[in-house]
C-alpha cells in the first residue's frame, strides 16, 4: 500500500490576531483551512505571545508544520519582522516575529491584516486574475489594501494604504485617529449607528429602530441597523442608502487616485451587501471623474470571508520560506 505523505512546505499556520480572540489555522497550499485553534487575546505582550505559542505548538504536534504568518490589524515595518503599533494590541515597537521564530523553531512572518486578506483573494478568491486590486474591509472602521501589478503594495514604511482615513467631511465626525470627517466615519459599522442616531435627532421617524434608539442609543449597533434594514424599517433603509452613497463616493475618489481594475469589499459589514452593493456602484459610476467616459472597476464581495487574514498570512509565510529551508523540508518528510 501507497501512503500520500504531505509535503511539509505545503502547510502552513496562519493567525489572525485579533483584539477580542487570536484564530489560528493549518492551510495547505492549495488555500484550503484543514485545522484551526481559537484563545482569548491576552492583555500583555507576554501572554500574548505565550498564547501564540501554545497556539502554534497544538497544531503541530497534529500536522507538519514549516512556517507561520500573524496577520495583524496594525502598523507594520518594512521587512515584516516588527509590530509598530497596533490599537487593539499590547505590541508598540515589538521584534514579534524574531521572538516567535527563536521560541517555535520556525520561520515567522508578520502582516497587516488587510494586505492578508487582499493576498489571500489575490490567489484564492475574488481577486483572482486581477491586476491593480483594491480591498476595503468595512468592520468597525475600514482596512484597505492594494495590489500593483500583482505585488502588494505596502509604501515606503510598510503602513500603506490607510484609506479609511481619508477625510471626506472637513471639519465633520471626531475619528479615534484624531482628526475629523474621515470616510470610516461615514462608512463602516460603527457610522450606521452614528448615522441612524443623527438622522432621528434631525428628522424623527416612526419605526422599530427608531423606538430603540430613542429609547437607549448607546445599544445601537451597525448589525442591528443591518437586520432592521433587511426587515424593511423605514429609518434602517435610509441609514443603509447614506451608507452606499458614502460607500460609493469613496470608491470614486480611490479609482481617481489608484485606476484599479477591480475592488473587493471584505469586512463584517460585507455580510450585508445585498443591501447596499447596487446602490453603491450607481454612485460610484456617477461620482468618478471622466464617468461615462472610462472603464470602472468591478466590485466584488470576499469570496473566503473571516478566514482570508488568516489564508492570507499563511501563503504569505510559504512564499517567504527559502529555497534551501523548503528542499530540507522535502527531504525530512521523505526520509524513512
Amino acid at each position: 500500500m501507497t501512503h500520500h505523505m504531505t509535503d511539509a512546505r505545503e502547510l502552513t499556520v496562519g493567525i489572525d490576531v485579533g483584539g477580542t480572540n487570536i484564530r489560528a489555522s493549518v492551510i495547505d497550499g492549495g488555500g484550503e483551512v484543514l485545522d484551526t485553534v481559537q484563545a482569548p487575546t491576552p492583555h500583555s505582550a507576554r501572554a500574548l505571545e505565550d498564547a501564540l505559542d501554545r497556539a502554534v505548538r497544538e497544531l503541530c504536534r497534529r500536522h507538519p508544520i514549516s512556517a507561520v504568518g500573524l496577520a495583524v490589524a496594525g502598523f507594520i515595518n518594512g521587512d515584516r519582522s516588527t509590530v509598530r503599533f497596533a490599537p487593539h494590541l499590547p505590541w508598540q515597537d515589538a521584534p514579534v516575529a524574531q521572538r516567535l521564530t527563536e521560541r517555535l523553531g520556525l520561520p515567522v512572518i508578520l502582516e497587516h491584516d488587510a494586505n492578508a486578506a487582499m493576498w489571500a483573494e489575490y490567489r484564492f478568491g475574488a481577486a483572482a486574475g486581477g491586476s491593480n486590486v483594491v480591498l476595503i474591509a468595512i468592520g468597525t472602521g475600514i482596512g484597505a489594501a492594494l495590489l500593483v501589478d500583482g505585488q502588494l503594495y505596502r509604501g515606503t514604511h510598510g503602513v500603506a494604504p490607510e484609506l479609511g482615513h481619508l477625510q471626506v467631511v472637513p471639519q465633520g465626525r471626531a475619528c479615534p485617529c484624531g482628526k475629523r470627517g474621515c470616510w470610516e466615519r461615514y462608512c463602516s459599522g460603527t457610522a450606521l449607528a452614528d448615522t441612524a442616531i443623527e438622522m432621528l435627532a434631525t428628522d424623527p421617524v416612526r419605526s422599530v429602530l427608531a423606538k430603540d434608539v430613542l429609547r437607549d442609543p448607546g445599544s445601537l449597533t451597525g448589525r442591528r441597523v443591518a437586520g432592521a434594514a433587511q426587515d424593511g424599517d423605514p429609518l434602517a433603509v435610509r441609514v443603509l442608502a447614506d451608507f452606499a452613497r458614502w460607500l460609493g463616493l469613496g470608491l470614486a475618489f480611490v479609482s481617481d487616485i489608484f485606476d484599479p481594475d477591480l475592488v473587493v469589499i471584505a469586512g463584517g459589514v460585507s455580510s450585508s451587501a445585498p443591501l447596499f452593493l447596487d446602490e453603491a456602484r450607481e454612485e460610484y459610476a456617477r461620482a468618478v471623474t471622466g464617468a461615462g467616459h472610462r472603464p470602472l472597476a468591478r466590485i466584488r464581495t470576499t469570496q473566503l470571508g473571516e478566514a482570508a487574514g488568516m489564508i492570507g498570512a499563511a501563503d504569505l509565510a510559504r512564499a517567504a520560506l527559502p529555497a534551501g529551508a523548503r528542499k530540507s523540508a522535502r527531504v525530512a518528510r521523505s526520509s524513512p
